[in-house]
């Protein structure tokens, strides 16, 4: 999926939190967002998901205006705030990536995901019953199955341990290798773990840099 920001700016109240942020992404990009608390981090990620509404002319999608927007099941997201889940009823894990599944998946493929997540054993458990760490692999093994065009994920492996975030790396460069694009907010210590191709750093005073990977493996003096 192509992604398009022209002079993205937007303020909660009189709070200004971005201007005039601009970006081009084409399909299989992968991005890596950074930057301090407060920077803009999850609002940009906000705005890219429609949560926060922004003007016409802002963001596109495959040359297509936020606003008129359509095909938001091609959108997969991973937040890092999955402890204030509570589905309304009682479910299980497998029935809940069953039910959420925004495409028809095998029951095979949700085992090898859940197994490759380490939370195998959890299959059966009411999904209201897990950690947040556990939750947190559960959210990202759904948002593998739906087969997205795009993956946007909010430091994703935040409650996860070192293994599966091993293999939600893995996972997430061989999506990206099929032509998916992806933009994650993540850790500067995590680079090495992605194929990413650009990186975006905000600064609390609204500036940021846009860089390819190159440009920013040069600057950090990062060695090929």
């Amino acid at each position: 999926m192509q992604i398009d920001v022209h002079n993205l700016t937007y303020a909660y109240g009189q709070k200004l939190v971005l201007q005039n942020l601009s970006l081009s992404l084409q399909r299989g990009d992968y991005v890596v967002v950074r930057g301090k608390n407060g920077s803009g981090k999850s609002t940009f990620v906000k705005c890219l998901l429609g949560l926060n509404a922004v003007k016409s002319g802002m963001i596109f999608y495959n040359h297509q205006d936020i606003n008129n927007f359509k095909d938001w099941t091609s959108i997969g997201y991973v937040s890092q705030k999955m402890e204030d889940f509570n589905y309304e009823f009682p479910i299980t894990v497998n029935e809940y990536l069953s039910v959420s599944s925004l495409r028809r998946t095998r029951q095979s493929d949700r085992l090898r995901m859940l197994d490759k997540m380490g939370i195998l054993e959890l299959l059966n458990q009411n999904i209201n019953n897990l950690s947040g760490g556990e939750l947190q692999r559960t959210f990202i093994v759904r948002s593998m199955l739906n087969q997205p065009k795009m993956l946007i994920l909010d430091e994703p492996t935040a409650s996860v341990d070192v293994k599966s975030a091993e293999f939600f790396f893995q996972t997430v460069n061989e999506l990206n290798a099929q032509g998916v694009t992806v933009v994650i907010v993540s850790h500067h210590d995590t680079f090495e773990r992605m194929n990413y191709t650009h990186v975006l750093t905000l600064h609390s005073d609204m500036s940021f840099e846009f860089e390819t990977r190159e440009r920013h493996r040069q600057k950090e003096g990062i060695q090929s």
